[in-house]
């Protein structure tokens, strides 16, 4: 992950985060706004242990989730009292909870980065997804904690109720987390978990034991993760065993690679990806896991780099020649993956249909247009506009990759 310290992006990202709720108006806008803010955070800290340091985990939602639990008993038990904690602190209440989950286990996990570091997250992350289930009393099970964020005093009438409020908070933590890692990125144990991830031998050679390095990044990345619990508490006001596990975890490593783990902006795109997808695209289709999956497989196969990497690879396609020369290229990309995207979504779409929604009729609604699964000609109209697409979008990427093979996917 390459460090981005150029005060005018960071100027621009900050301006952005203040602009964004006049984008739209409703609550369910601020609503997404403020889980993206949340998900960039915990994307973020998981691509210090997989793009920083090359830690494949897959439990990662162990740090967020046990932050989330100390940020509700905060929330519940300490922010009521006098003079009692600001509620503006809750998140860095999730954060020391989750750095001190991650010292404990950080030792035991980190002993290798390979696939021993990755099978023993995924047992410590199934571990602490049990014993929250057996010890409801402490964790409400599958039910939950619920707390209220409109406690204690209201500096400056601030009393977190109103949803505006409670982004602007967490759009705080948002720039000042992603301000902290990516600097973090920049100092000599950054710069020494790159050559750990590289070549843990040679670091071992220098004098530096490769795990403590991979401890301390964990500590870090604990930290971070906690505090995006910590935020998910204050905007949600209820936490549950789901925030612990497997799926939580899964759905952190999916997106922070989609996202790209070399570039800071990666993590960031994939914690706005996630919210789309978790939020908007699982209420359009039921099939929204099997579009994820197919894309995740796309990506690494054709573009390990993921999206940031694509985008950094054409950019600099674009800069080497005449963009006027390959803009009608670029322009026959997209439009022939938009029809390959439509055929195989209309495929998909009316196998779902078929197989789960016959009792409501072999008719259905697919992006503006009645396709009926009892039709011959729906099923070779999305095979038709598959094929239609596809076979000149291979021709043209070849082209591309011609002219540019850094840049090809």
């Amino acid at each position: 992950m390459k460090p981005v310290l150029h005060k005018g992006l960071w100027a621009g990202f900050a301006l952005l985060l203040v602009l964004a709720p006049w984008l739209h108006d409703g609550g369910f806008w601020l609503s997404l706004l403020s889980q993206m803010g949340i998900a960039v955070i915990a994307c973020l800290s998981f691509n210090i242990l997989l793009g920083q340091g090359g830690m494949l985990s897959f439990g990662h939602a162990v740090y967020s989730g046990l932050g989330a639990y100390a940020a509700m008993y905060a929330l519940n038990h300490w922010c009521s009292g006098t003079p009692g904690l600001p509620v503006t602190l809750v998140p860095l209440v999730g954060g020391l909870a989750g750095m001190g989950c991650a010292t404990l286990l950080g030792w035991l996990s980190t002993r290798s980065a390979g696939t021993a570091f990755a099978m023993i997250t995924l047992a410590i992350g199934e571990l602490v997804f049990a014993v929250a289930l057996m010890l409801p009393e402490l964790s409400g099970g599958e039910a939950g904690l619920s707390g209220n964020r409109v406690v204690g005093a209201a500096p400056w009438g601030m009393t977190f109720g109103p949803a505006i409020q409670v982004y602007y908070l967490i759009a705080a933590y948002t720039l000042v987390c992603a301000a902290l890692m990516v600097a973090f990125t920049a100092t000599p144990l950054g710069r020494l978990l790159n050559a750990v991830r590289d070549n843990p031998q040679r670091v071992a050679f220098v004098g530096y034991d490769p795990r403590w390095v991979r401890t301390l990044a964990l500590v870090i990345s604990g930290f971070f993760a906690g505090v995006a619990g910590g935020l998910a508490t204050l905007n949600f006001e209820i936490v549950n065993a789901e925030a612990l596990g497997a799926a939580r975890s899964g759905a952190y490593l999916l997106f922070t690679f989609l996202g790209g783990t070399a570039t800071m902006f990666g993590p960031v795109l994939g914690g706005v990806l996630m919210v789309l997808a978790t939020v908007l695209l699982s209420a359009w289709t039921q099939a929204w896991l099997l579009y994820l999956g197919l894309l995740f497989m796309v990506m690494v196969i054709w573009a390990p780099d993921g999206l940031a990497g694509l985008l950094q690879a054409h950019g600099r396609a674009l800069r080497q020649g005449n963009w006027r020369r390959w803009l009608p290229l670029y322009m026959g990309l997209w439009l022939s993956g938009m029809v390959v995207l439509c055929g195989a979504g209309a495929l998909v779409e009316m196998t779902y249909h078929l197989q789960l929604q016959a009792v409501q009729g072999s008719a259905l609604r697919y992006l503006g247009q009645t396709l009926d699964v009892t039709q011959t000609s729906s099923w070779l109209m999305g095979v038709g506009m598959l094929l239609a697409g596809l076979l000149p979008f291979l021709a043209l990427r070849k082209c591309f990759a011609l002219a540019h093979p850094g840049a090809a996917a």
